[in-house]
């Protein structure tokens, strides 16, 4: 040794090589530490980007459809035939009008069920998509005692509005959440109504999907396992503490602090300060990267684990790391500048470009990398194309959800049965036009509606709804605003309407029905009258002031005999109002 020592000492050019080999040493433990951070940054903010679009993605599309079934229950539970059927349900022309709004509902809800208990008698009605219990869909009493019907006493309890129960059956591979819609009267409860939705072929489309190094799962609140391709995994509710423990979620991982930092983004994205979090745990002894996104309808976590081996292949950066130890056998300071030119700087800029990616900038990203230069050129080229995809997967979920917006949008304001307003979108034209100039009010009722029912079915009902509501429009013109005000029963806003206008109108609405009979699907016509009650209303008087005083019109219309017009105040003495 110390003749070795003694040689190089006086071998000049074995120094050179020592010091070079030296400097390159110091040189290259900076630049490699250097390298390899920029790497590995780039591959976690890659991982991530791709980890938060996936969850974003899979929480949008299920969402979508369990959103539109929780509006439309919104909106029946906002009914007023509702309303005034559970104060008084012992009124038959109440319970008739408030069946009709569930059939209605009904045939739009995704499940074609519907339930409703009212609070005041505690009956239980109910239909399903087959419309088994058409006439006879009063089926029982809830009663406090029977634990079958406690989840309506503790439903009850909770506020206004739409609360979701996840009933998830994992023997059966079935997962169906119920849509409990609580109605409240100041602090009354009035009942509580309601459908379900099946999202059994949304969850298994996700955590089945073939995709490498990408395993997604869904897990509830408890971390417990609810849908998983291996089914192993899955949480089954007749399984001992012990062994539901092992099939959690925080089981999958290998230290106790990897399961802290999975607890803490569940919590994170539980707590809505953001929709996806995402981080790098050990699983099975390999670094993985877990993002978790929350379902905050359904209480469940979307937790993707990904492989960024597997999804970026490392092997892409070696070529580089050998041209840098060919670079700087020559002179460190050289290859120090050269590195920085060629490897750093284009790094630094890569680097740059995901961050503005992950902003959902994706313009500087589009012109990045060639696939025909080196590895780096490479690399930025491979990351222009996941960019340019999930730009495009961007766009086409913004247009799914303007798309999806927009049908809401119009079951809120549109009856989806007969395409003119419904209750609520009568009270915004109502709203915007009776504030600033006096109005008229047509209500107009179908004669006998239910012995047309009776006699020729529902289905020769769906047709006469529908023709009456467009003879009614054709009458009315474009001075009229028509609306469905209940099952058989149609409304009309007269702008700066007169008492001759109104009754013009009116009979126009009458000679309407009389001109044709309507053909029914099975060939046969039948003939078709209307009763109308009419009034008239002051700029700024509210809609249940006029539409009280047409309906006590139309009361006495229909006493007279049907198929005629009644103008309240005029053609009439005041009547008592109906209950």
């Amino acid at each position: 040794m110390r003749f070795i020592g003694h040689h190089i000492a006086r071998t000049l050019s074995l120094r050179v090589v020592v010091f070079v080999l030296l400097g390159f040493a110091a040189v290259a433990v900076p630049a490699y530490a250097a390298f390899t951070w920029i790497t590995n940054s780039t591959i976690i903010q890659l991982g991530t980007l791709f980890a938060e679009k996936q969850v974003l993605y899979d929480r949008h599309r299920g969402l979508g459809a369990l959103m539109r079934e929780v509006a439309l229950a919104e909106a029946l539970a906002g009914s007023q035939a509702i309303r005034d059927w559970a104060r008084n349900e012992d009124d038959p022309l109440l319970t008739r009008r408030g069946l009709a709004e569930l059939e209605h509902y009904r045939q739009s809800f995704a499940d074609g069920s519907y339930f409703f208990v009212i609070d005041g008698s505690g009956n239980y009605y109910f239909n399903d998509a087959a419309n088994s219990y058409a006439g006879n869909q009063r089926r029982y009493a809830v009663d406090p005692q029977n634990p079958r019907d406690l989840w309506y006493f503790s439903t009850k309890a909770l506020g206004e509005g739409c609360h979701l129960n996840v009933d998830n059956d994992a023997n059966l591979r079935v997962t169906k959440v119920w849509m409990n819609c609580v109605i409240r009267e100041g602090r009354k409860v009035l009942g509580v109504l309601g459908t379900g939705i099946d999202l059994t072929a949304f969850i298994q489309e996700v955590v089945n999907v073939p995709q490498t190094g990408v395993t997604s799962m869904f897990v509830d609140r408890r971390g417990q396992v609810q849908a998983h391709r291996n089914q192993d995994l899955v949480d089954l509710a007749s399984l001992s503490a012990e062994m539901r423990d092992k099939r959690s979620v925080f089981s999958l991982v290998d230290t106790a602090s990897d399961r802290q930092t999975l607890q803490a983004l569940m919590d994170d994205v539980s707590a809505g300060g953001t929709m996806v979090r995402s981080a790098f745990v050990d699983i099975g002894g390999q670094q993985t990267l877990v993002g978790v996104g929350y379902l905050d309808r359904l209480g469940w976590y979307n937790v993707t684990l990904m492989d960024v081996d597997a999804i970026i292949d490392r092997r892409l950066f070696l070529p580089v790391g050998i041209l840098l130890i060919a670079v700087m056998g020559g002179v460190a300071a050289l290859l120090t500048l050269v590195f920085k030119r060629t490897v750093l700087d284009r790094l630094v800029v890569l680097e740059t470009v995901v961050r503005e990616a992950r902003s959902c900038t994706f313009g500087p990203a589009f012109g990045f990398g060639n696939a025909a230069g080196d590895e780096i050129d490479r690399l930025g080229a491979a990351f222009a194309e996941m960019a340019n995809a999930v730009d495009d997967n961007t766009r086409l979920l913004e247009a799914r959800v303007d798309e999806r917006t927009r049908e809401l949008q119009l079951l809120a304001f549109r009856d989806g049965q007969t395409g003119v307003l419904n209750r609520r979108g009568f009270a915004a034209a109502h709203k915007q036009i009776a504030g600033t100039a006096s109005y008229g009010l047509l209500l107009i009722d179908i004669d006998q509606f239910k012995a047309i029912n009776d006699t020729f079915g529902h289905a020769a009902g769906d047709v006469v709804v529908g023709d009456v509501a467009r003879r009614i429009e054709a009458a009315t013109g474009r001075d009229g605003i028509c609306a469905r005000w209940g099952g058989d029963e149609y409304i009309v806003l007269l702008p700066e309407a007169s008492g001759l206008s109104l009754r013009a109108l009116a009979q126009a609405v009458l000679a309407a029905m009389r001109t044709s009979p309507v053909a029914l699907p099975d060939q046969r016509d039948m003939e078709i009258s209307v009763s109308i009650g009419a009034s008239l209303a002051d700029a700024g008087d509210r809609l249940e002031i006029a539409v009280d005083m047409a309906d006590a019109a139309l009361y006495l219309a229909k006493a007279r005999g049907r198929d005629q017009l009644v103008v309240f105040d005029a053609d009439m003495q005041p009547q008592p109002r109906r209950a």
